[in-house]
């Protein structure tokens, strides 16, 4: 899912030999859907960056609800008003099922990939809609969002489910916490030394309407010539594009432990498309030392 691919529909991206059942993408049926199966290969992003992740889903979460990283399961936040669309694909001939969900213009926002037989009976029994039933029914109301000019982490983080963190960057003189600029070409040595002394992290990427976050040890690094740096960051791959990142800021937010600093990465459009920061409660040696390595990062 490197470009944010079509829907799937035999009637939107032609293909015929694909099996489609459309499900609720509300919640909290969603949430009921997702948490059914056992072993997914999860995966969120697009061109300049992408996590991917096989395990089990947590509950999801929409903006504005709590969230939560935990060891071992599949951490998922969604702009409920930006997924229009869920469906369930058997691809072609094969036993391949992979649950999609998609935003009004049709792009896959998340896929997960059913890895398990058993998942994959599972598949066959969740409930449908008709198309068009939900067009006329309202939304579920949004719980109230914290104005990110003087929220915390999450209202950070929720700002950028919107609209990819767009307007907020246009706006970010308004932001009352400390914010600079930071040299892409650092993000690479960051992860290589996180993993040499074993500094655990978190990091969120982002698709249109949708983010799926880990957290955890750095287990191992690489680059390419082309640029992409790649992460093995507890049990999910991350893949990031440098070629791609237009800008990077180290912005400061309250979260679990005070003040804590997150890189977060711009593609040319200005869209966030990955953030990298502590969640949750850590210990205070790995907040202490996250903040040291934040404080040593050169402006641009």
């Amino acid at each position: 899912m490197t470009d944010h691919e079509g829907c799937g529909f035999d009637g939107c991206c032609g293909r015929r030999n694909s099996r489609v059942r459309l499900i609720d993408p509300r919640m909290p049926e969603l949430a009921r859907c997702l948490t059914l199966f056992q072993y997914v290969q999860a995966v969120t992003g697009g061109p300049v960056a992408r996590i991917d992740q096989a395990g089990s889903y947590a509950v999801p979460s929409l903006r504005g609800d709590a969230f939560a990283v935990r060891p071992g399961s599949i951490a998922l936040r969604l702009d409920g008003a930006g997924v229009d669309t869920a469906v369930v694909v058997r691809e072609g001939d094969t036993d391949a099922v992979v649950v999609r969900l998609l935003d009004a213009a049709g792009r896959t926002v998340h896929q997960g990939r059913l890895l398990s037989d058993g998942d994959r009976l599972l598949a066959g029994l969740t409930p449908t809609v008709d198309a068009g039933s939900l067009a006329a029914e309202p939304r579920a109301t949004v719980p109230e969002v914290p104005a990110w000019e003087k929220g915390d982490q999450l209202a950070q983080l929720d700002a950028m489910l919107v609209d990819g963190g767009v307007a907020r960057r246009r706006a970010f003189d308004r932001y009352r916490g400390e914010h600079r600029p930071i040299d892409v070409d650092v993000l690479s040595a960051v992860l290589d030394h996180v993993c040499s002394v074993g500094l655990p992290i978190g990091v969120a990427v982002f698709a249109p309407a949708a983010m799926q976050a880990c957290a955890g040890r750095v287990h191992v690094t690489d680059r390419t010539v082309g640029g992409r740096v790649f992460a093995a960051v507890a049990e999910s791959s991350v893949e990031i594009d440098l070629a791609g990142v237009r800008e990077c800021h180290l912005v400061r937010s309250l979260a679990a432990h005070g003040p804590t600093s997150a890189l977060e990465l711009d593609d040319e459009d200005g869209r966030c498309v990955a953030v990298i920061t502590q969640f949750g409660m850590v210990g205070q040696d790995v907040y202490e030392a996250w903040e040291h390595l934040a404080e040593s990062l050169p402006d641009t």
